[in-house]
């Protein structure tokens, strides 16, 4: 059995994705699957930052300092919340220059962005990849409630920022805008050469 490869117009091989990625993340035939995940996450950041911008005590960072405070702190016994140093020391840095004064609205506000942009499908594989960032964070601090179901839910939709945003305003934004990489003169499977075999 000989495998199939293209080779584009520089002499590169393209090694093909299996039929079950290229559906996922090259179709619209998911895409109600990904507007389902865009919702679930969208609402969860934006309740989120909702909950923090009706809450006066988190503009002032108060909240977010008490959690650096817990996060940074090295119990007498067990293991601290944050399993690295350099995060530890990073969280610290944060809390001796009193960036939780600022940095409280900073979360607050992108996580009302994100929601509002992964609900409306606008920009998707930014939107998740911040939000996936964030998350991260989040980890690495201590705190993995939901956390690590929406960070792989946010990768999944990073895989499939072509189509994630097709039930969405990415459906005409993409298009319009085009991608750094390809120009609009000439489509994006222009130069392809017939498969070759091994």
């Amino acid at each position: 059995m000989t495998e199939k490869k293209v080779v584009d117009s520089r002499g590169n091989i393209l090694i093909p994705d299996p039929p079950l990625a290229r559906a996922l993340f090259q179709t619209t035939r998911f895409a109600w699957l990904w507007l389902a995940i865009r919702i679930y996450l969208g609402y969860s950041w934006l309740t989120s930052g909702w909950g923090k911008i009706t809450n006066p005590a988190w503009a002032t960072g108060g909240p977010l300092r008490g959690f650096w405070e817990n996060a940074v702190a090295i119990p007498e016994a067990g293991r601290p919340p944050i399993a690295f140093g350099w995060y530890r020391d990073f969280i610290q840095f944060m809390l001796d220059n009193q960036w939780y004064e600022w940095f409280a609205d900073l979360i607050m506000y992108g996580e009302i962005l994100v929601g509002i942009a992964l609900i409306l499908g606008i920009f998707t594989g930014i939107a998740a990849f911040t939000g996936s960032f964030m998350n991260w964070n989040f980890i690495m601090a201590g705190a993995a409630s939901t956390n690590g179901l929406m960070l792989t839910l946010a990768i999944l939709l990073i895989l499939a920022w072509k189509v994630a945003g097709w039930i969405g305003l990415d459906r005409w934004l993409l298009p319009y805008l085009g991608t750094p990489w390809s120009r609009k003169s000439e489509p994006i499977l222009e130069g392809l050469a017939e498969p070759v075999g091994n």
